[in-house]
């Protein structure tokens, strides 16, 4: 089978990787709730376990992406995702639940620095930019699909869309091997690799070219605090739905319209942001994601204070989208700053940061959940964007012989 050009085999993984994913997450939650039966603590726990699972393997997934072959990382990490889904949907038992997030988790660590950096080097540092926001709205295009299927699946019973998501994750990565290219990656060559010594070059270069850089720390906090947020959304928002009286559907149409309606949202609000903001632009990106972080906090508020479900489903339909732009422009505003040969690594550093944030923020929030009630989480979550949004507006601008290319520092 003829490989095709990466831009190409970007976009169509966005959106079939997504749809999957999509097919698996809508049901997800309401799966570990009312089929495993996890309490809000718990189910927080099992996010906690994922996290620690990537923070532990993101930058040794990194630096073999680096060393190696991205292309072999990412196709790698689906097969083991997708492997992570199968024993979770088919054993409805917690601790099958955290077996598999530590499955996945290592899975997606195989992907998210390999694939930043594939994309960045097969298209184009210049072209990084708007193909990662071209590729955002190709994954909501995905997962607008996956959420009707997910909800037709799950209509019969809430394991089935995760064990179908899993096969078709197995079934991206087979055909993935055979169409995926990999053309602008330069490994380190055959004679010259000693894998651990390698391994320890790469990293110690990544580290450096982020001790040496204010705004590369800047971003890494702000990752930090909101993986702490996302954590708190992303476990409890569909507990805190319920908890109102749903009309009409049962939860799991609810939880497909809420996606459906959002994702339409986070599209139409995406090609705004692609036609209006450069994201080569350090100052627009930055003032962007102020606004972005703003916006997300304030809905947050609104969304743990609602008083009827009307309130709560009007919130999380504006919150969801708004919070999708914040992970694409914080990419490419990090791309500017980072050389190709360290690429991966300092990527899978800011996830790492993202998931350190998790791994404290999450059983905290949790726990308040669990222990006081699912507003009050809502509205401390919120609190946790304030070091982000405060990080955003101290580093909008700098002297461009500071921000300068910073791979200089790596070579």
């Amino acid at each position: 089978m003829k490989r095709l050009n990466g831009y190409t085999v970007f976009l169509f993984q966005e959106f079939a990787g997504s749809l999957f994913f999509s097919v698996i997450f809508t049901a997800s939650i309401l799966y570990k709730v009312q089929t495993v039966g996890l309490n809000p603590l718990q189910l927080v726990l099992v996010g906690t376990l994922l996290e620690v699972t990537a923070f532990i393997a993101e930058v040794p997934t990194g630096i073999i992406a680096d060393v190696y072959s991205r292309r072999l990382s990412i196709i790698i990490g689906f097969v083991l995702v997708g492997i992570g889904f199968l024993v979770e949907g088919s054993i409805p038992q917690f601790w099958a639940v955290l077996l598999a997030q530590v499955i996945w988790g290592i899975g997606i660590t195989c992907t998210s620095g390999a694939l930043e950096a594939w994309v960045a080097d097969e298209v184009g540092e210049a072209n990084a930019g708007k193909a990662f926001l071209r590729g955002t709205q190709f994954a909501n295009a995905g997962a607008l699909v996956g959420i009707g299927v997910s909800v037709l699946l799950g209509s019969v019973a809430l394991n089935i869309p995760i064990v179908v998501g899993g096969l078709a994750l197995l079934a991206l990565a087979i055909l993935l091997a055979f169409i995926m290219p990999e053309t602008g990656f330069k490994p380190t060559p055959r004679e010259s690799r000693n894998t651990f010594q390698q391994m320890g070059h790469t990293f110690r270069a990544g580290t450096s070219l982020v001790r040496g850089n204010r705004i590369l720390i800047a971003l890494l906090i702000a990752a930090a605090f909101f993986g702490a947020f996302t954590e708190g959304l992303d476990r409890l928002w569909i507990p805190h739905l319920v908890q109102f009286s749903l009309p009409t559907f049962e939860p799991i149409v609810w939880v497909g319209i809420v996606g459906a309606v959002s994702l339409v949202l986070g599209i139409i609000a995406t090609e705004f942001v692609n036609r209006r903001v450069d994201t080569n632009n350090q100052v627009v990106v930055a003032r962007t994601l102020q606004i972005i972080v703003a916006l997300i906090m304030a809905l947050m508020v609104v969304y743990g204070l609602a008083w009827d479900f009307t309130v709560a489903l009007v919130a999380v339909l504006a919150l969801k989208p708004i919070r999708g732009m914040n992970y694409p422009l914080a990419t490419a505003w990090l791309n500017q700053h980072v050389a190709s040969s360290v690429r991966a690594t300092v990527f899978s550093i800011r996830n790492q940061a993202d998931a350190f944030g998790q791994i404290l923020g999450g059983p905290i929030l949790g726990a308040i959940a669990t222990l006081v009630s699912l507003r009050v989480e809502m509205l401390v979550a919120a609190l946790f964007l304030v070091p982000a949004l405060y990080v955003y507006s101290r580093n909008g601008i700098q002297d461009k012989k500071e921000i300068g290319e910073i791979g200089e520092i790596a070579e």
